[in-house]
């Protein structure tokens, strides 16, 4: 798999949909990160794009959202409060548990690094947070109402111009962020913490750094960006920023296993030509078998055409290919293009190329039967209507039949050359 920015769209836990953008490096990953961007921005600013990608490069996943009312995610913003980022992060892990793998890195950015403080006690799989620039008090972001503040009091809500734009400001959001105490979530995070914060910075003050690392409990570390604004405007500093969080990161996950290559050297291995060729050539159908030596990997016979399966080293495999779900995914894409490219050359229809990307409807088990989404994208000098008719074409493909219409599965053991049988 290369390096690829997959836009992703999940539920928050209030009912909103949150739109995402899913940072995918070369081979399996050697964990996920989630990032929490800055107060009113949304995942495609510059710091979270920048940090998000250099973290893809050194081999991790990273999945930043829009926080609720924002960027392109639903709901209104004027509801969202302090608590409501955090939930939504909570959501975030949710999904990534659900579809990939839980994070095990919580990244946050100004006030994404305080709400990801708070979160960490909620995912369990974290294994470290990292934050830039972030307040030590939730209640800092406030003083940027300057004197709507007392408006938003006085009548329970007020338009605030805030970074260039205006936003519904309630009073619950005052309120909900009088009772948030991310100092003590600090003290009790029980998970090491990287504080990012450049001494420079005009809009969260480095004395918020100060405490954070004062309240943090070991492994804590503090590392200074230097000439570096508060929003991380200069990419450099953003590539610098994730550079420094690999390396910190790189101490508590992607452990290497016992052959001494870490999670990133195992995806890039291939097979070897014996274990392609560990089941027999088989016509007819499809034959899988274990390879010796690999603890999940199955070696297949497709119509005599050697092929591998795998799960990924997060699940106990080592990476050598596709896991079986996503292949059922990839013949449906697969079947759908070639009908559709058989019944335009039948038609003499001008079909340049066609795709179709597959992937599992959002639910609650990510190897459970239920909804595929199947986007088709087709090229070429055709009319609406030869477009309309390819997208049924697609629509009639076998394995599209035997997905939508069911099959039954016969089993039966047809030999036993491993010792009696009980």
């Amino acid at each position: 798999m290369v390096e690829e920015t997959r836009k992703t769209k999940f539920a928050a836990s209030k009912g909103a949909e949150l739109a995402g953008a899913l940072e995918l490096p070369n081979g399996a990953p050697r964990a996920y990160a989630l990032f929490a961007h800055c107060f009113t921005c949304s995942k495609d600013i510059l710091a979270a794009r920048e940090i998000a990608r250099a973290l893809r490069s050194e081999g991790f996943a990273v999945l930043r959202f829009d926080f609720t009312g924002l960027g392109a995610s639903t709901g209104e913003f004027g509801d969202t409060n302090f608590s409501s980022n955090v939930d939504d992060l909570v959501s975030a892990a949710d999904y990534l548990r659900r579809e990939f793998r839980a994070p095990e890195i919580l990244i946050g950015h100004s006030l994404g690094g305080a709400a990801a403080i708070v979160a960490a006690q909620r995912i369990a799989e974290t294994k470290g947070v990292a934050v830039i620039g972030a307040p030590s008090d939730a209640r800092h972001v406030a003083r940027r109402f300057g004197a709507r503040r007392e408006e938003i009091v006085r009548e329970g809500e007020a338009q605030t111009p805030l970074a260039g734009r205006v936003f519904t400001i309630k009073k619950q959001f005052l309120d909900d962020i009088e009772r948030a105490d991310v100092l003590a979530a600090a003290a009790n995070l029980k998970r090491p913490l990287l504080i990012l914060h450049s001494p420079l910075d005009a809009t969260v003050g480095v004395e918020n750094a100060a405490e954070l690392f004062a309240a943090a409990k070991h492994p804590k570390s503090f590392v200074s960006l230097d000439n570096a604004d508060h929003l991380l405007a200069d990419p450099a500093d953003a590539r610098y920023a994730a550079g420094v969080i690999s390396a910190w990161a790189a101490r508590f996950v992607g452990a290497r296993p016992a052959d001494g290559r870490d999670a990133q050297e195992r995806a890039a291995d291939r097979p070897e030509p014996g274990e392609l060729n560990a089941a027999p050539a088989f016509r007819g159908g499809a034959r899988a078998q274990t390879v010796p030596g690999r603890a999940l990997a199955v070696a297949l016979s497709i119509d005599g055409y050697p092929f591998m399966l795998d799960a990924a080293p997060g699940d106990g495999g080592d990476g050598l290919g596709p896991d079986p779900t996503r292949t059922l995914e990839s013949a449906l894409a697969a079947c759908g293009v070639m009908t559709m490219r058989m019944y335009a050359q039948h038609k003499g229809w001008p079909l340049e190329s066609a795709a179709i990307e597959v992937k599992r409807a959002p639910g609650a088990d990510a190897h459970a039967a239920r909804e595929f989404e199947k986007s088709i994208e087709l090229k070429g000098a055709l009319d609406a209507v030869q477009r309309a008719r390819l997208v049924e074409i697609a629509d009639r493909c076998p394995v599209h039949k035997i997905l939508s219409q069911g099959a039954a599965i016969r089993s039966s053991l047809i030999g036993n050359k491993g010792g009696n049988a009980t």
